[in-house]
């Protein structure tokens, strides 16, 4: 095995290192890091726990730290990122890596005052972490020059596009210089990705470190049947049982974060939510409860399923299971985090047998079953042709509502034609 001072790493580099308590590089940091110091492109395929934020960062500050600036800086590298959190973890790691250095970084994202932002743009940095939004609002408004850029990293590409990025991303490559170097990272390669990164990548040195080779094999897991409304039972029995002290649970919509947080809340489990609908202040604010042990359970729907590196998460419930496939090997990489094992916890309702159908043929192998426990619903276990999907509700169910609603649109109707006939009586 290499260590970090067989990469080429600067001695002010390998002392940030060492002050982390890095010991050994992971497999992308021991590909990546030579490739880019010696000025080629790269395309990673690789999840967040794995290290790929030191893999970029720490070679881009290397070859930054070479050249002496003179008078105001300028915008050298840029950095684009999906989310806000992730923005934010990645200006935090420039920041640990480049202590022993003269490297100006700010990172600047949406829902909050741009104020602070721009006064640190006008002042100069070497390295900015964006999200494309606030990115190309703040260079509409003339705040940032990107002509000067030598890095470019386009980080969770597949998220990216998930998100509707692809647009802003594409805008923001034509406006860069033509000479630059490019790093792409992407936890999965479907076609849209890899057409992207043909579009602006030379000649690039693909690393692939798929992420289901990675974590799942680290990650104990268990699927257990119940019906929808005993799933807070059986959660809460859990959390108890196992005196959970560093979870997440990952719900499918922010209405159902927020009501799993109150329920949680009425059996005495303290717990936050997270998710696109909370302002960046209270994000913030329940991140950094999490992370500092003063709240066990963070709840968060898909946007923190990538991104956030947390240490020490020893468990993760997949409360709702993701109609994405993908998304579940990206929820259960938030545990087994730097070469530690986790627990995965599928929670799976008579609606959500073709998700896990989904879920099973992507990581290749069926999820262990957990059938001793009390709320175990046997109806909700896939039947052996089972495709993957969503159950539709059957036609008698979707009759009998369709017929209540009716009911209920007439009643309705007779209501109010008997309000107007008595308003129409007073004025007489």
């Amino acid at each position: 095995m290499s260590n970090f001072e067989s990469l080429g790493l600067s001695k002010q580099l390998l002392q940030s290192v060492k002050r982390e308590g890095y010991t050994a590089p992971t497999p992308v940091q021991e590909q990546a890091i030579p490739l880019l110091l010696k000025g080629h492109d790269v395309l990673g395929v690789a999840q967040t726990g794995t290290g790929k934020t030191a893999a970029f960062a720490l070679p881009v500050l290397q070859i930054l730290a070479r050249k002496e600036i003179k008078g105001r800086r300028k915008i050298r590298t840029l950095v684009l990122t999906p989310t806000r959190e992730l923005a934010a973890q990645i200006n935090e790691r420039f920041a640990t890596y480049s202590e022993h250095l003269s490297i100006y970084h700010q990172v600047i994202f949406g829902g909050v005052s741009q104020k602070p932002q721009v006064k640190s743009l006008r002042r100069g940095i070497d390295i900015l972490v964006a999200t494309p939004g606030r990115l190309l609002d703040l260079m509409e408004q003339g705040f940032i020059d990107l002509e000067n850029i030598e890095f470019f990293v386009l980080d969770e590409a597949d998220r990216m596009l998930d998100m509707g990025f692809i647009k802003d991303i594409k805008k923001v490559i034509k406006l860069l210089p033509k000479k630059r170097q490019n790093l792409l990272f992407s936890a999965t390669m479907p076609s849209s990705i890899a057409d992207l990164a043909n579009s602006f990548l030379n000649n690039a040195v693909m690393i692939d470190l798929s992420p289901e080779e990675i974590t799942v094999e680290r990650i104990e897991q268990s699927v257990m049947f119940v019906e929808k409304q005993y799933k807070i039972n059986l959660i809460t029995d859990i959390i108890n049982e196992n005196r959970i002290k560093r979870g997440i649970i990952f719900t499918r919509t922010k209405h159902g974060a927020n009501r799993l947080v109150k329920k949680l809340d009425r059996s005495g489990i303290e717990s936050a939510a997270i998710h696109g609908n909370k302002s960046q202040g209270a994000r913030t604010r329940a991140l950094a409860a999490f992370r500092n042990g003063d709240i066990p359970l963070l709840v968060a729907t898909d946007i923190a399923s990538r991104g956030i590196d947390i240490e020490g998460v020893t468990h993760v419930f997949n409360y709702d299971l993701p109609n994405e496939p993908e998304s579940y090997v990206h929820r259960i990489g938030r545990t087994a985090r730097a070469g530690k094992s986790g627990v995965a916890y599928a929670f799976c309702d008579e609606s959500e047998s073709g998700y896990l159908v989904g879920i099973q043929r992507l990581i290749g192998k069926q999820i262990p079953q957990f059938k001793e426990h009390p709320y175990h619903f046997s109806k909700a276990i896939p039947k052996p042709d089972q495709k993957p999907g969503r159950i539709k509700e059957s036609k008698k169910k979707n009759h009998r509502k369709n017929t209540l609603s009716q009911q209920e649109s007439s009643k309705q109707h007779k209501n109010r034609n008997n309000r107007n006939r008595n308003r129409r009586s007073r004025k007489n």
